[in-house]
């Protein structure tokens, strides 16, 4: 009993994430080319009530008044001395400087992001274009190829991408756009060991614009918002019509509203054109359950089997029931196998921490949370953590202090 009484103190505010719907977050642009329209038919407004604000896609890369307050003192005063590129990034991202913090919790625009001094590889990327594009700084913006990074809020897994930003040298004439030349800089907001290598693809800014528009889509939905998140999956599509991560959007929403035949016939448009589509495929099968098409679901079943033999979370999952059946040893394996393939999820360091502790290896805890710590990517989760591993270190000074009284009154 003081083993659980002790893991519910640990526990804390951290609630159990049962369930699951599968969401496309950002995922790999289509090739440029003429400008696309999104299918005839594809939105149904009037199922859904109006949003609270107009959503203004320029919004994004809009420079605000203190932005542009910033770049005409601090930001003038580094580009005297260094240069138009070189001054802007300093001014940017040198500590002594805005300090900004990496923070995954919400994508904000530019001017929320210098705002907050805090955001996530978007939002970052989005403040750098926007005052790069104030000083006249040629840009462009990347799509890089990394491995899925599946994360899950409330019951609905997302899957998130990765962008950066390259700048050229000021008034640059030169045309190749090869990564390594002198007059081109990428900023990666990525740690360095975990950016170097990395493929990326060149993409317009139009399709950035449709991922930052999905990314607040999908983060709406996270809240429940989902009339709200409409309007900005809608968005998404009317910004670049090729980017197929926001259709999928697009659909969870319809389901999520009861409109399964529009939600199956925009899963269909997007799986005849990517006919592996993980995310589609998997919402698609939702769809064809929630119908009792229970025959044609499971051939969707199969095939997802095929792409993906073990879905993102089923380690875990299968981790948290046996911590609930008290089986510690059990849960410990299962969330070391879910680590092994995805050691950027704090949530999973955390709950071996808990098998861990339920083990009664307080060492083994405190070295988990302080892996939680040091993968969180949101100021709440880094707060959590902290007063965690904060008091698992008050734990074992108790522990250390009683050892040594009893040692000394051994030898008394």
């Amino acid at each position: 009993m003081h083993t659980h009484r002790l893991l519910r103190r640990l526990l804390g505010l951290l609630p159990w994430l049962l369930g699951g719907l599968g969401l496309g977050g950002c995922a790999t642009p289509p090739s440029t080319g003429a400008v696309a329209q999104p299918p005839v038919g594809v939105f149904l407004d009037a199922a859904f009530r109006p949003p609270r604000a107009p959503i203004d896609a320029s919004a994004a890369l809009a420079l605000s008044p203190a932005m542009e307050r910033f770049a005409e003192t601090e930001m003038a005063a580094e580009i005297r001395r260094k240069g138009v590129r070189d001054g802007l990034i300093d001014a940017l991202y040198s500590r002594a400087q805005l300090q900004l913090d990496y923070d995954s919790d919400i994508t904000r625009t530019a001017a929320e992001a210098f705002e907050a001094r805090r955001g996530n590889c978007m939002s970052l990327v989005l403040m750098t274009a926007a005052f790069a594009r104030h000083l006249g700084l040629p840009f462009r913006f990347n799509s890089v190829y990394t491995e899925d990074s599946w994360t899950r809020a409330n019951g609905i897994y997302f899957v998130a991408g990765h962008v950066n930003i390259t700048l050229s040298r000021a008034l640059s004439t030169r045309a190749q756009t090869l990564f390594g030349e002198p007059d081109y800089l990428t900023i990666d907001f990525l740690p360095p060991d975990q950016a170097r290598g990395l493929r990326s693809r060149v993409i317009e800014e139009s399709t950035l614009l449709a991922m930052y528009l999905n990314n607040r889509a999908a983060e709406a939905l996270g809240r429940g918002e989902v009339d709200e998140a409409y309007w900005w999956a809608r968005e998404a599509i009317r910004s670049d019509a090729r980017w197929h991560a926001a259709y999928n959007t697009l659909a969870v929403l319809y389901r999520r509203k009861g409109l399964q035949e529009r939600a199956e016939s925009t899963l269909q448009w997007v799986l005849a054109r990517e006919p592996a589509n993980v995310q589609a495929l998997s919402n698609l099968m939702l769809v064809l359950n929630d119908a009792g098409r229970k025959a044609e679901a499971d051939v969707i079943g199969r095939q997802l089997a095929q792409l993906q033999p073990v879905p993102p979370y089923k380690y875990f999952d299968e981790g948290l029931a046996a911590m609930r059946a008290g089986q510690y040893a059990a849960a410990r394996q299962l969330f070391r196998q879910e680590l092994d393939r995805a050691a950027y999820v704090p949530e999973f360091h955390f709950w071996l921490a808990l098998a861990n502790f339920g083990l009664g290896d307080v060492s083994a805890a405190r070295s988990a949370i302080a892996k939680a710590l040091e993968n969180s990517a949101t100021t709440k989760d880094r707060e959590v953590y902290s007063a965690k591993l904060a008091w698992l270190n008050d734990l074992r000074d108790q522990q250390q202090r009683s050892r040594s009284l009893l040692r000394g009154s051994a030898g008394s």
